[in-house]
């Protein structure tokens, strides 16, 4: 009999609030299917609890998320992967109570989709963020359903185009995130901003929230399985397989 595998997302509920950490600090929290499955299953759980007012997303370690578990990858079919992305997100999305996100440290690929499907972002000033698929040869496709509609249209095309890394600060000013705070003030910002949240009547904040929710859950919808597709066909392309092996060998050198 072999042992469970450890559980790589804590939930933990504390009055009106629910923290969920996820915590596969061995692969940077990338989105491998044990961790997207528990995080799903916490999401329902919280979803489900009338006490729950208010959903706090963030990490263990410093890095928020590092996106899709390429590990994986020979395993899972490419579709498979994208397309739990996107249903993550909508879940984020369509949840009954906000969430707010936090990141510390850094968030990549699939990690930016899930901040950019969350209410509220509050991050650290010197947090990262990067969507660096234009250098091997992809688009930012699933995540597009929930940045795009977040960002300005400036800074998605600098950001995107450019594939260089940007702060929690700038991430600001983009439109991507809400709050950027230095480091050793994020907790307490958390806090403060959860605590506001909490106040809110159960029906107020879940109406407010389908109000806000409805026009993105409308574009994940409509255009899910056509961006699933694309990510699919990049990711099997001569040219993406090429740019990912230079890149893997110039981290290597």
């Amino acid at each position: 009999m072999t042992d469970a595998p450890a559980e790589l997302v804590h939930l933990d509920v504390a009055g009106a609030i629910a923290t969920i950490t996820l915590d596969s600090t061995h692969n940077r929290n990338a989105l491998s299917r044990q961790l997207v499955t528990e995080l799903v299953g916490h999401l329902t759980t919280v979803d489900a609890d009338e006490d729950v007012r208010v959903v706090v997303l963030k990490s263990s370690g410093r890095v928020f998320c590092s996106g899709a578990d390429l590990s994986e990858a020979a395993t899972v079919p490419m579709q498979e992967g994208a397309r739990a992305i996107v249903a993550l997100q909508r879940q984020i999305v369509a949840l009954s109570k906000p969430v707010v996100v936090v990141v510390e440290g850094a968030a990549r690929a699939g990690g930016i989709g899930i901040v950019a499907a969350s209410d509220v972002a509050i991050v650290a000033e010197d947090a990262t963020f990067a969507l660096t698929e234009v250098k091997l040869g992809l688009t930012p496709a699933v995540i597009s359903l929930t940045v795009l509609p977040r960002m300005t249209s400036r800074g998605a095309a600098l950001t995107a185009l450019g594939g260089e890394v940007f702060t929690g600060a700038q991430a600001v000013d983009y439109g991507l995130v809400t709050l950027a705070v230095p480091a050793a003030d994020l907790q307490a910002k958390v806090d403060e901003v959860a605590g506001q949240l909490a106040t809110g009547a159960a029906q107020g904040l879940r109406e407010t929230k389908q109000l806000l929710a409805a026009d993105l859950l409308e574009r994940i919808d409509a255009k899910g399985e056509e961006l699933v597709e694309l990510s699919a066909r990049l990711f099997g392309s001569d040219a993406a397989r090429e740019a990912m092996t230079a890149f893997l060998s110039r981290k290597k050198g």
